[in-house]
């Protein structure tokens, strides 16, 4: 696997709006709480965080699970996002 990480100086902040805004149109992987992982094309996300994803696949312990389309994925199961 190959993961992409964005360099942000270390003194710097940035506000997760700002960096999401930054990654849209951009594969990116999203982990959950709870292992699960969700890899697709970064189409928005809400005043809240929320995250709407398409061409996502569904991932476990790095174990391909399946293809889901599109999705949207409520900001508070979200562990972290990381472009991809």
């Amino acid at each position: 696997m190959n993961f992409k990480i964005n360099k942000i100086p270390y003194n710097s902040t940035i506000s997760p709006k700002k960096y999401l805004k930054s990654l849209e149109g951009n594969r990116v992987l999203i982990k959950l709480k709870w292992g699960i992982e969700y890899r697709g094309i970064l189409v928005s996300s809400d005043s809240y965080l929320n995250i709407r994803l398409t061409n996502s696949e569904e991932w476990t312990k790095n174990e391909y699970i399946g293809f889901l389309g599109e999705v949207l994925i409520r900001c508070n199961n979200i562990k972290y996002i990381s472009e991809f």
